[in-house]
């Protein structure tokens, strides 16, 4: 199957240089709802979802497609990642609570996904025009630079963004004697960005509790494609593009430092 990325980049950039960059810190009242409690949509997130729902599908008749909000809405359902037809998976506005508060780290991202599988993936910082993407067996690319994950090291040497809960807990467990602590920054709120990190060696390690398609398809790919190794905490299972629930999932430079620090997390 032939993947004309060039086009799929154009199409993203278009959707966040007519939907979402015209709204950054102009977003009206009536713009900004909730879809839960605490989980905000803004008429971004939804204008371009619709566009690259269109043009994506556009581009590759035989191909569907999944985004975040029309799943929200009840307008389409995560069963479509189990067809055989290529899915492209669509998150508009990754970070949405950032970009609604004025705040710079929000990406789109976009993966085509088939029964599971990833086969490619792309990451659009609107602000700054860069992209990152990755294809199977391809490598990671970034701005059209391949771009490489940190090289495993000690897990004090390593860095990765952790919950203040988590923190306490290692904390915890080092003074018990179960292993060093590693160095820690906060979220993002971002997990695209995020993924840029890891992928390009700023970031060793990262821990994933909400596991939805839209949020680690196209990141995982960058970071496998970048040498980076991730999994599944209970099972080791690579991660693959469907709904998960009540699992983890680890991002760390190789399986060995992986292994070391699943261990340290779980708390064993």
């Amino acid at each position: 199957m032939k993947i004309n990325f060039e086009k799929v980049t154009a199409l993203m950039k278009e959707a966040a240089e007519t939907e979402i960059l015209p709204r950054f810190k102009q977003l009206k009242d009536h713009e900004i709802s909730e879809k839960a409690p605490g989980d905000i949509v803004t008429a971004a997130d939804i204008e371009a979802e619709i566009f690259l729902t269109k043009t994506l599908c556009d581009l590759m008749p035989s191909s569907l497609a999944l985004g975040e909000e029309a799943v929200s809405k009840g307008t389409a359902s995560l069963d479509i990642l189990n067809e055989q037809a290529p899915v492209w998976v669509i998150d508009p506005v990754d970070g949405t609570q950032n970009f609604s508060k004025g705040k710079d780290t929000f990406a789109v991202m976009v993966s085509l996904c088939r029964q599971g599988e990833i086969l490619a993936g792309w990451i659009l910082d609107p602000l700054s025009g860069r992209i990152a993407t990755a294809e199977q067996g391809g490598g990671a690319w970034l701005e059209g630079e391949r771009i490489k994950s940190a090289p495993d090291t000690e897990i004090e040497e390593m860095t990765g963004p952790l919950w203040g809960r988590m923190i306490k807990q290692l904390e915890k467990q080092v003074k018990q004697g179960w292993g060093q602590m590693p160095k820690h920054v906060p979220h993002y709120g971002c997990v695209a960005h995020e993924y840029i990190d890891l992928a390009k060696g700023t970031l060793h390690f990262s821990l994933y509790g909400r596991l939805k398609p839209w949020d680690h398809a196209a990141g995982i790919l960058l970071h496998k494609e970048a040498g980076g190794f991730s999994g599944l905490c209970k099972g080791k299972k690579p991660y693959q593009a469907f709904e998960i629930e009540g699992e983890r999932l680890l991002i760390a430079p190789s399986e060995k430092s992986w292994e070391r620090l699943n261990t340290l997390f779980k708390g064993k």
